[in-house]
């Protein structure tokens, strides 16, 4: 009942007929009060406590009349008063009335609030009215219940469940129809003004709650809460559902839904918890009819209608009763009353607002595309106060801009306060965007000259004094505050019709108060309550540093890659490597016969030493799992449809069967063409992968169905297509970098190393090799370094000038990990005199007497990251020696 913003998306349902499952015996009907519904077969429920309403007057034992003006925390217009003028009992039925106040009065309007707090306090069961309701513009009945003790803190961090409420009922709607709904509520999490709720609206076509009794009714269990109206089940919400990696870790969730937030009692932090709480504590029922506030006055015919406030117009109780399962008393579970589809997102189960687990920082630094033309399913556009709807909603959000194409398009419809951008919180406006994704770890980028940069042109400038930027972290953590784009680094004052960009280092936002570890809002906005009229584009929103591309899987690319096997799970088919006449390259062949089948790569094998499964993790936002397929034979089943599966972690868990045209594509494949497939990431994460330890990567015709199909994959790979470039990684250029230094292993002091200037090149380094035995190399000597994140094109570039050689001299570069993890290639000195660049791919020098898989293993660390050994006499000069990580 308490809010201080009331959002729900209508629901239509017509009810014609309705099947309830319950738990328990036999389908015996009878007339007693113990069974929750005489024509169901639940027979667990025991009535625990009831009140009829059969007296004369109302059971000071059981309620308690709340005395108050404060206006309910919503701006209500009635004070609450023990008056019997408004409750009182007759004829078998409670009634709270609600009325105009005397001449004088703090509020205009007089009523009843009623709650049994200490008299009657219940942990699970089945809480059940049946009432009518009252009408008119400004009505706000409900019954709902609140902690008894507030065990977790004050609201809502202590729970609030609504069982049932409507406001304005018979008003005209938007639609043209008679005002209808009933609502049930949970509210939750962090303390107001960061509150959080969710719940559902319901109506059934012709049936108003003011016209007639009708049976109102919660089921709470343990992790559960089921909403009834008429012994329909209309809504369902649970606790959330964590998803952890792995390394154990949180890094989503599976069912989105209520958490709690409180301070821990041993070490007194603030934290989200993603379990049961805060609805496992006891909580007592209150009855209340209000008058306007926040929620009835914004809607409807808008106001208070003052003449629907009389003797006539009353909230009607029949009963209140509570029932206990007794299968279960202590989790409340074991007489659900249910029906197909109470637990589907698509039906009756209703998404929560618990935020997304925030992952320990890997410490992996990764650029963010927010907008760059196309929308980021994971960075919703966002009005965060309701004076306005980001882009044209009737059709699309987005412009074609002549100069720099498809652009979003703000707009502030009136003069309300508002502030527009985008962000990961999944809120409410515009219901279109509902939705959310984890925070972005930016911090790793400060040290990388990162930047949050974006392109703005104005199109109406309206009245706004100033033009601001704001960024903040989790859930209104940590936050710039207001940066005036007047007066930002480069000095723009924003002029219509004009594209400007702004850039502002990362470590100038981190030093105004944000959190850089979890940035979750971007907010570009004309000053507060100035805004109305203003019309503007904004591109190019990136957060982006000096990064290299994150780690890559190449499962299948010409060759097969001997970490990934080709694979048949099940022993219908024989996959091979075949060449392929379109392509000319060598592909990956799986044929079906007889048996089912499902083929594709595996990182592991039965009962063998398999490689490490691929972690994703660090892409997990932006990366994509990509392939070509193409089709040679159809199934003799011509109507089967295509499938992706990813496993991981030997099928700890799954994304299920992914049909391919949800992929980005979508499209089904076509015989005889090479069809490229793209999923992201992100998206199998949701449908339940495991993206840090990925071993499986399955593409097949529905099983059963996949009879005489013969079919091709290549250029299978898991990658970040937003990184982009390549960072240079500089060892020795003019003189060593960082730790570095020179070193060598020479027995018989045969290796001298002279630094020298050379015209046009600055330093260099000359290494002379006079004897037998011996190598030169540069010493990590503090911190090795850790290629674990590099991408496998990533590269160690030099440059070489041989000076002189004996004859059959070979000379061998390596990297050293510490013996024996010694790794080598031989590189061509027959030129000899002049400058020549090296580069060597860092997977081949690490392919021999290092344990790496593709994207490189965990524990990559290189003490010595450039060696020389020849193998007799040879004078060699180095410069420009580096790392280039893509």
């Amino acid at each position: 009942m308490r809010k201080t913003a009331n959002k729900f998306t209508q629901l239509f349902i017509l009810v014609s007929a309705v099947s309830l499952v319950g738990c328990g015996g036999g389908a015996e009907t009878k007339t007693d009060t113990n069974i929750v519904d005489p024509l169901q077969p639940v027979s667990d429920w025991n009535m625990v406590w009831n009140d009829e309403f059969d007296g004369d007057a109302i059971n000071s034992k059981n309620w308690t009349h709340e005395l108050d003006c404060s206006g309910g925390g919503n701006q209500e217009k009635q004070c609450y008063t023990d008056s019997a003028d408004n409750s009182y009992v007759a004829d078998g039925i409670l009634n709270i009335v609600a009325l105009p106040a005397e001449e004088g009065a703090d509020l205009p309007f007089t009523s009843a609030r009623m709650n049994t707090r200490y008299k009657a306090d219940f942990k699970y069961g089945r809480v059940e009215m049946r009432a009518k309701s009252p009408s008119g513009q400004g009505s706000h009945p409900a019954f709902w219940m609140m902690p008894t003790d507030e065990e977790y803190g004050i609201w809502p961090r202590s729970g609030e469940i609504d069982i049932f409420e409507s406001v304005n009922l018979g008003t005209a709607r938007t639609d043209g129809t008679a005002e209808n709904h009933i609502y049930g509520t949970l509210h939750y999490g962090s303390g107001w003004p960061n509150n959080a709720q969710s719940g559902q609206a319901y109506m059934t076509e012709g049936v108003s709650p003011a016209d007639d009794f009708h049976t109102y009714a919660v089921e709470w269990q343990e992790g559960e809460i089921r909403w009834y109206m008429d012994g329909y089940l209309y809504a369902t919400q649970r606790k959330s559902t964590v998803r952890y990696n792995s390394k154990d870790q949180a890094v989503g969730l599976t069912h989105r839904g209520w958490f709690s937030e409180y301070f821990d009692q041993v070490d007194g932090e603030l934290s989200a918890y993603w379990d049961n709480s805060p609805f496992d504590k006891d909580f007592h029922l209150i009855l209340n009819f209000a008058v306007g506030g926040d929620w009835s006055e914004n809607i409807n015919d808008k106001g208070i209608d003052a003449t629907a406030f009389n003797t006539d117009n009353k909230f009607e109780i029949d009963y209140v009763r509570v029932y206990q399962c007794m299968s279960d008393p202590q989790t409340g579970k074991g007489c659900e009353t249910i029906r197909a589809g109470y637990d589907n997102l698509e039906d009756g189960l209703v998404e929560g607002k618990a935020p997304i687990p925030v992952p320990p920082s890997d410490g992996v630094a990764r650029n963010l595309i927010i907008f760059d033309g196309a929308l980021n399913t994971n960075w919703t556009a966002w009005d965060c106060c309701g004076g306005t709807n980001p882009g044209d909603t009737e059709t699309s959000p987005l412009v074609a801009d002549a100069e720099k194409g498809d652009a979003f398009q703000f707009k502030i419809n009136d003069n309300n306060g508002t502030v527009l951008g985008f962000t990961t919180r999944g809120e409410l406006l515009p219901e279109d965007f509902a939705g959310a994704s984890a925070p972005f770890d930016a911090a790793p980028l400060v040290d990388l000259n990162g930047t949050f940069s974006f392109d703005m042109k104005i199109v109406n400038d309206s009245a706004a004094s100033k033009w601001i930027l704001k960024v903040e972290s989790y859930f209104g953590g940590p936050n710039t505050g207001d940066i005036n784009l007047n007066t930002s680094v480069e000095g723009l004052d924003p002029v219509a019709g004009q594209w400007q960009t702004y850039t502002f280092t990362l470590s100038a936002l981190q030093d105004a108060g944000l959190d850089l570890s979890t940035l979750d809002t971007f907010m570009i906005f004309p000053a507060w309550g100035t805004g109305e009229g203003a019309e503007y584009l904004v591109t190019n929103v990136a957060i982006k540093g000096d990064v290299g591309g994150g780690p890559q899987l190449f499962a299948f690319t010409d060759a097969e890659n001997p970490s990934w096997v080709l694979w048949d799970c099940c022993g219908g088919t024989t996959p091979a490597v075949v060449l392929d006449a379109d392509t000319q390259s060598n592909v990956a062949e799986f044929s079906i016969g007889e048996q089912n089948a499902v083929n594709g790569f595996i990182s592991r094998e039965e009962n063998t030493d398999a490689p490490a499964p691929f972690d994703a993790s660090a892409i997990s936002t932006a990366g994509v799992l990509q392939f070509d397929l193409k089709v040679v034979t159809p199934p003799n089943d011509s109507s089967a449809v295509w499938y992706l599966k990813v496993e991981s972690d030997n099928n700890t868990t799954a994304t299920g069967d992914y049909a391919l045209s949800v992929s980005n594509e979508g499209q089904a494949p076509v015989t005889g063409e090479w069809q490229t497939y793209t999923f992201n990431l992100a998206d199998l994460e949701t449908a339940g992968l495991d993206v840090s330890a990925i071993d499986v990567i399955m593409v097949f015709p529905a099983w059963g169905a996949g009879e005489g199909a013969v079919y091709r994959l290549d250029n299978v790979k898991i990658y970040d297509p937003t990184a982009g470039g390549e960072v240079v990684i500089a060892l020795y250029d003019d003189a060593v970098t960082g730790d570095i230094v020179f070193d060598s292993y020479d027995l018989d002091s045969f290796i001298e190393v002279t630094e020298m200037a050379e015209a046009e090149r600055g330093n260099v380094v000359q290494v002379a090799k006079t004897g037998a035995t011996g190598n030169w190399y540069l010493n990590s000597s503090a911190t090795p370094f850790d290629i674990s994140g590099y991408g496998t094109a990533s590269e160690l570039v030099f440059d070489m000038f041989v000076v002189s050689a004996d004859i059959d001299v070979e000379l061998y570069i390596k990297l050293d990990s510490g013996w024996p993890a010694v790794s080598d290639i031989v590189v061509d000195t027959s030129t000899l005199g002049e400058w020549q660049e090296v580069r060597i791919n860092l997977q081949t020098l690490l392919a021999d007497g290092n344990s790496v898989q593709a994207g490189f293993a965990d524990d990559t660390n290189i003490i010595n990251p450039f060696v020389m050994e020849p193998t007799g006499v040879m004078t060699v000069k180095f410069d420009n020696i580096r790392y280039v990580n893509k």
